[in-house]
């Protein structure tokens, strides 16, 4: 008999490997006439089975974002890895041990103390580590900026005359999540693609390889214009979605993958509240639309099936406790829902909700109702 969501213990994590797959082509389409490399950003995903049966299997170069995730994709027999967070001395043995397991495992930096320490530990293990430097598009984060370019020949040469590989550059526009719309997404995406061609341009000048010129986030991937110059495509989020994603109108709500599904246990008629089993331990605490056009509180509520309700948001949460409302200015009716009813909780951030679970019930929006089994997934770092 075949289980349905109705079956379910809850809070669950679902996840519609359809919708997944459909975001994953439409990039790949957008990307394919540009000539790019797409090297996925497994962060979100966090699961061996959605890598092979969704991603493309381990042939797929990918990205991650913690050693752990490179260690088990690894052991899957992915053999192409970036690991895009700045590597520290301290954790350059676990680097060597996954190269030395058969993985070409990368990493990235922005100064000539972590280039050295790579270089060092290249020389002690006879292996040319490979380091991409990462750069600043925007003031976001990390990388450095474009006006040091003294400082990056001195990182590219500090990388290879110390023994260690200089693979390329590395950009991450990720103030692209801070502005809504097309235009202002385009204009971000110019900026990362012009900031990582003028350090290839620099460090080539001054004699030194640069092969890779890798750029990347959701929002910049989905409405860049221009790769011409850029080699490859890192995105993550863009499997998933969220409704981050969507409300700087990079995805609609229908292309987002992932849900909670929760069960009504309680009702407070006088204040317009439908209580659910999902609080911000199921849904996380992110809050990333508040800083959006719409905030949509915890998530936004839908029947089972992904339908949303009009209007109908997690407005507050305690650890275990989700409370249902019309979104503030809303003239919605509150849900008429039984106790024991089902519902689909759209989130946020879908790297920090699944970051709640070990495990994805696969979906498929094609056979509406029906759990097609478990995919694993793993945490930690």
């Amino acid at each position: 008999m075949t289980a349905t969501l109705a079956d379910l213990a809850t809070p669950v994590l679902l996840l519609d490997g359809f919708k997944v797959a459909r975001n994953l082509a439409r990039m790949r389409a957008h990307l394919a006439p540009h000539g790019v490399v797409l090297r996925p950003h497994m962060k979100t995903a966090k699961s061996v089975a959605v890598m092979r049966d969704l991603v493309g299997g381990p042939e797929t170069p990918i990205t991650v974002s913690t050693l752990k995730e490179a260690e088990v994709y690894a052991s899957a027999g992915v053999k192409d890895i970036t690991y895009a967070v700045g590597i520290s001395p301290d954790k350059l043995d676990r680097v060597a041990a996954i190269r030395k397991s058969g993985c070409d495992l990368s990493v990235i930096l922005d100064s000539v103390a972590a280039a050295q320490a790579v270089a060092t530990k290249s020389r002690e293990t006879g292996d040319a580590i490979p380091a991409l430097i990462e750069l600043d598009a925007d003031g976001h984060r990390a990388g450095l900026q474009s006006s040091r370019g003294e400082e990056l020949v001195a990182i590219g040469r500090a990388l290879v005359d110390g023994g260690a590989a200089l693979k390329g550059v590395l950009v991450h526009a990720g103030e692209s999540y801070a502005e809504p719309g097309e235009a202002a997404i385009v204009l971000a995406a110019e900026g990362e693609r012009a900031t990582a061609i003028g350090a290839a341009a620099k460090l080539r000048a001054a004699g030194l390889p640069c092969p890779t010129v890798s750029v990347g986030s959701t929002p910049t991937a989905t409405f860049g214009k221009d790769f011409s110059g850029i080699t490859e495509v890192r995105a993550g989020v863009f499997m998933f979605f969220d409704l981050v994603m969507q409300g700087l109108g990079v995805c609609g709500l229908d292309d987002i993958a992932a849900g909670v599904l929760a069960t009504v246990i309680g009702h407070q008629p006088e204040k317009g509240w439908t209580l659910v089993d999902a609080g911000w331990m199921a849904m996380s605490r992110d809050r990333g639309t508040s800083a959006l056009p719409v905030d949509q509180g915890y998530g936004v509520v839908c029947d089972p099936l992904g339908h949303p309700y009009p209007d109908q948001i997690v407005i507050k949460a305690s650890q275990e406790h989700g409370i249902i409302a019309a979104r503030p200015g809303s003239n919605a009716k509150p849900l008429d829902l039984p106790l024991g009813a089902k519902v689909l909780i759209l989130p946020n951030h879908a790297c920090a909700t699944a970051a709640q679970y070990d495990s994805y019930v696969m979906t498929d929006a094609r056979r509406p109702g029906e759990v097609l089994g478990t995919a694993a997934r793993f945490r930690g770092w």
